[in-house]
């Protein structure tokens, strides 16, 4: 929902960092490793309820994950990079709850498999519509430095973030949050599906039409 306020921004604070970082010869691929390892780190750590920790280690997972598209525009983008970034993404967006159900089994397992689940529905639909996108030459507008086609929604990267900043900042309310960022996650599911009805239900539409 806001990502298409938050990327631009994003951008222009990292890209003077990220030409240096270029310079010194660093590969998009090994932010992209680092801050994946970072990130799956806060699993464990939740997991032992240790949730500053986690919090630092989620919000560095996301600074590596916008340093090293700033990186690969600076150096020259490759379809490797833009793999593994949206497939480190969906893998760590849906580990995170697992943390929390792990430390409280009894009463966060129920909240964190619908959660999960909900993730399902936000990553198949981003991903299938992508596919079709790409087929037909479309491309999005509002984000014009992704790899692939980027679909909006109610739920994007920038909210997801929130949820789990709240979640380590008052854990005792993940079963709420997560709940509430489910029913998020399967609005953004219908809408998309409902987008892709629409986009796809001609043979042949124009490339520059937007969804």
């Amino acid at each position: 929902m806001i990502d298409r306020y938050v990327l631009p921004l994003q951008k222009r604070i990292l890209q003077p960092v990220a030409s240096q970082v270029a310079k010194h010869g660093v590969h998009a691929d090994a932010i992209s490793l680092s801050g994946f390892a970072i990130g799956l780190s806060a699993v464990p750590l939740l997991a032992f309820g240790l949730y500053r920790e986690a919090l630092l280690a989620i919000l560095l997972n996301r600074l590596f994950d916008g340093l090293d598209g700033a990186v690969a525009r600076a150096a020259g983008p490759t379809d490797r990079g833009a793999f593994i970034d949206i497939a480190f993404d969906f893998f760590f967006y849906a580990a995170v709850p697992i943390g929390f159900a792990i430390v409280d089994p009894a009463v966060n397992a129920l909240p964190a498999a619908i959660l999960v689940s909900s993730f399902m529905g936000t990553g198949s639909s981003f991903l299938a519509f992508a596919v079709i996108a790409e087929k037909r030459g479309l491309t999005a507008a509002d984000y014009p430095q992704k790899g692939i086609y980027y679909l909006g929604g109610l739920a994007e990267g920038a909210e997801t973030i929130a949820a789990f900043v709240a979640m380590c900042l008052w854990p005792d309310h993940f079963p709420l949050i997560a709940f509430f960022y489910a029913l998020m996650c399967l609005i953004t599911t219908v809408t998309r599906w409902h987008q892709g009805w629409v986009a796809f239900a001609q043979k042949n539409i124009d490339a520059n039409v937007r969804t």
